[in-house]
């Protein structure tokens, strides 16, 4: 649940710090008064793109943060560690963004950097909103179907049946190539060829690989390299060299051990360490010794380091990268020499992989279609209970002629108002507040699965009024008891029945406008008093019993 937020010049907002608690909670004020500055504030913690002209004017930046808190915060601790970010600590999640208006902007999750993406990714894990045009959706066939999946449980299912559907698609996506791709003329299977013999040139290993560019630096340097063996050979073993001024220098470390005997331990290790130099002296001449200039030698490392200075030119700098061209030509090779028994083989491939889909699909729709019957009774019910005593509200499946990304079947919500009415697709026969209340009453019956936390409701109760706005605040209590509950309304009989309220008001007396949002929920006079302007005078003593009466009620 959201637990506080805080909005720093956002707008005509200067700061505010709010403190939000479970269940319902009722946003109102004028209109105009600026209500939609809170709903932003949670849209750009969300991940909503944001650009400088929601700074307030002549401030710095804008700045929103949010604390909220997870019960069992395994699933959202998971995703933050896959976005490398600092899990929960107790359960809290602290979000912050900042939009300034010179520099680029900034976004933290539980103290760690994170990107607009991560924000986004989250967002899902802890808010919903339901604007004005949420109710528009339910005239796409898309959402009618992502609503019956969400009442049938089938995630799981879909997510297996998408599987195999791509695995079907990938087939036949290479038939259709196969079938339009040309032939490779004489000179295009020429230059396959000679490609494919350059690659056999070489063993294409990362051991080969690195022995060859090994080989070649001392073959090409090898000169140079003698050189220095022989220089450092001389240094230790010439006339001037190391190991002859040790001698002396051991002489004389032994006669100072016959002088003192606890002298005799570094004796021993001027001992080692001209046994040590003696031995480098050793390695450094063989290593003279085997760095001999080849000719022979020399010309075929440079004709096989040019072939795979080539090959890196051309498909990649990685030998993984390398192989994969080699075995693509291959295949191209392979491919047009028995095309017609590449289809054939295809053929049976995508049978077998068709079947599959077809089979999983088989199924889904056995699960969607005894969710539309339960998903029907229950929206029907909860319709009538919004005004529409004798409406009619059923849920069908539409064939579709071949598979499609969601299944073999298409979903349509079928809707009638009034009795002795067909039911009809929503588009052809629902009116703006009529979807507002197929919408309620669906999102009534999905809040007991649905796992988001915060749920936000922007005016959905537009276009009704009177006794069905009771009633739609009724059931906003009701999906309350389950998720956390925000709001934003012009209805007084919605407004009442919240536990918890925000007045959002804007000042326009000074030099410049300023908007203000306070929570009167625990002043019962200031909220008669709103609960009386939203009925029509605040002043009004009929308007204040009313809202007396509303607040009882």
């Amino acid at each position: 649940m959201l637990l506080s937020l805080r909005i720093r010049n956002l707008a005509l907002l200067e700061e505010v710090n709010l403190d939000f608690e479970e269940g319902f909670t009722a946003v109102t004020g004028e209109t105009g008064a600026g209500k939609s500055i809170l709903l932003g504030a949670l849209a750009l913690l969300a991940g909503a793109r944001a650009d400088k002209t929601i700074i307030r004017t002549g401030a710095a930046a804008c700045e929103v943060e949010a604390a909220l808190f997870f019960a069992d915060p395994r699933r959202l601790d998971a995703a933050l560690a896959a976005l490398d970010l600092p899990p929960c600590d107790d359960g809290q999640l602290i979000l912050k963004r900042s939009v300034p208006r010179d520099k680029a902007p900034k976004i933290t999750i539980n103290g760690g950097l994170a990107t607009l993406t991560a924000l986004q990714e989250l967002g899902e894990y802890w808010i919903d909103f339901h604007g004005p045009g949420e109710p528009r959706r339910l005239l796409k066939e898309n959402c009618q179907r992502e609503l019956l999946d969400l009442f049938a449980k089938n995630e799981a299912a879909i997510g297996k049946y998408q599987t195999l559907y791509q695995a079907w698609r990938t087939l036949v996506d290479e038939q259709e190539r196969l079938r339009g791709a040309e032939k490779l003329s004489a000179d295009q299977v020429d230059y396959l060829r000679n490609q494919l013999a350059k690659f056999d040139e070489l063993e294409l290993t990362e051991e080969a690989v690195a022995a060859l560019e090994r080989d070649f630096t001392r073959q090409s340097k090898s000169q140079e390299l003698i050189q220095l063996a022989q220089g450092l050979s001389h240094g230790l073993s010439g006339e001037e060299g190391l190991l002859s001024r040790l001698a002396t220098l051991l002489r004389e470390a032994r006669q100072l051990e016959s002088l003192d005997l606890a002298s005799r331990p570094l004796a021993d290790r001027l001992q080692s360490a001209s046994v040590e130099l003696a031995d480098l002296d050793t390695e450094f001449s063989a290593l003279a010794q085997s760095l001999n200039f080849d000719p022979e030698q020399a010309e075929a490392l440079q004709v096989k380091m040019n072939v795979w200075l080539d090959l890196k030119r051309k498909h990649g700098a990685k030998v993984e990268t390398v192989l994969a061209a080699r075995d693509a030509m291959c295949r191209q090779l392979e491919q047009q020499g028995n095309i017609e028994g590449a289809l054939a083989k295809l053929v049976k491939q995508i049978a077998t992989a068709g079947n599959a889909a077809r089979q999983q699909a088989a199924e889904l729709r056995a699960t969607r279609e005894k969710a539309a019957r339960e998903l029907a009774r229950a929206g029907a019910r909860l319709i009538g209970q919004l005004g529409f005593k004798k409406a009619d509200f059923q849920v069908r499946l539409v064939p579709l002629a071949e598979l499609a990304p969601h299944g073999d079947c298409g979903v349509e919500f079928l809707f009638s108002p009034n009795v002795g009415e067909p039911a009809l697709p929503l588009s052809r026969i629902a009116s703006s507040g009529e979807l507002a209340r197929v919408m309620l009453a669906l999102k009534t019956v999905l809040a007991a699965i649905d796992e988001v936390p915060l749920l936000v409701f922007d005016e959905v109760d537009a276009n009704v009024g009177g006794e069905i706005g009771r009633i739609v605040g009724e059931k906003m209590a009701g999906i309350a008891e389950r998720h956390q509950v925000l709001c934003v309304t012009h209805l007084p009989q919605v407004a009442a029945q919240a536990r918890n309220h925000f007045v959002v008001t804007k000042d326009q007396g000074g030099e410049r406008a300023a908007v203000r949002i306070e929570a009167i929920h625990g002043r019962r006079k200031e909220r008669i008093g709103e609960l009386a302007r939203m009925l029509g005078d605040r002043s009004a003593r009929s308007a204040q019993a009313h809202a007396e009466e509303l607040l009882r009620g």
